[in-house]
């Protein structure tokens, strides 16, 4: 693990109130030398400040943003909405580092022109429909891709706290990862910036050292960043 580095900050945005899975996210982050600093719904927060940004959990993305209107019955927040969409933005614009959860990883891809599938409960017929804390799903990686290099697995087990799924692939996407039902579990950025959305939660998985090198990974490319930004180099790294 890497000694703590000044100035290395990792925006997190999350709802009005910060929970669990976001301490749990700051504590992450911490291990391997970073701050965290929460981004509420409709905050105005200066992102060249910033060295990363992770997207967290939490309520649906409201189905207008691709089109459609609600079919189903869940709590929407148009302001996080709005904000994490201008966040995003201005990570595109200034190539900072992107981590997607749940949520995140579904905001992600809408951000980029797709969709989502607002319910697969019903649509399950080889995974379990109940909710798993625990890492029981089985989850199949892409071999060649980020998130392949990070977890060195082809298949890893992983938790499952969402009703929604990616539907459509946004542009310049790829999916890394999906279950047995075959929905997607994971895309990642196929150009710019360094962009992973995963759809379970690494957070509630820190005792496990492979889910523990989503956010290692995701550190060492802000930190690779922020290096490069004043005028040092570093090797590649996944």
């Amino acid at each position: 693990m890497a000694d703590a580095e000044p100035g290395l900050t990792i925006g997190v945005s999350g709802p009005s109130r910060q929970r669990l899975t976001h301490q749990l996210m700051r504590l992450a982050l911490h291990l391997y030398g970073a701050r965290s600093v929460f981004i509420r719904p409709g905050a105005k927060v200066d992102v060249a400040l910033l060295d990363g940004l992770i997207l967290s959990g939490g309520t649906h993305v409201h189905p207008e943003r691709y089109g459609q209107q609600p079919e189903v019955t869940a709590r929407f927040d148009r302001v996080r909405d709005e904000t994490d969409w201008r966040l995003l933005e201005e990570c595109q614009r200034l190539h900072l580092p992107v981590l997607g959860i749940c949520r995140g990883a579904q905001l992600l891809n809408v951000f980029r022109g797709g969709s989502l599938c607002q319910n697969v409960t019903p649509l399950r017929v080889h995974t379990r429909h109940r909710p798993l804390l625990l890492p029981l799903q089985t989850v199949r990686l892409v071999r060649n891709s980020l998130l392949g290099g990070i977890m060195r697995a082809t298949t890893i087990g992983a938790n499952r706290i969402h009703s929604q799924a990616i539907k459509r692939l946004g542009r310049g996407l790829r999916v890394v990862a999906i279950d047995n039902d075959y929905f997607v579990q994971a895309v990642e950025s196929e150009d710019g910036p360094w962009q992973l959305g995963v759809q379970w939660h690494p957070e509630y998985l820190l005792y496990h050292p492979l889910h523990r090198r989503i956010f290692e990974s995701f550190v060492r490319e802000a930190r690779r960043r922020k290096l490069l930004r004043l005028g040092h180099s570093e090797g590649p790294t996944l």
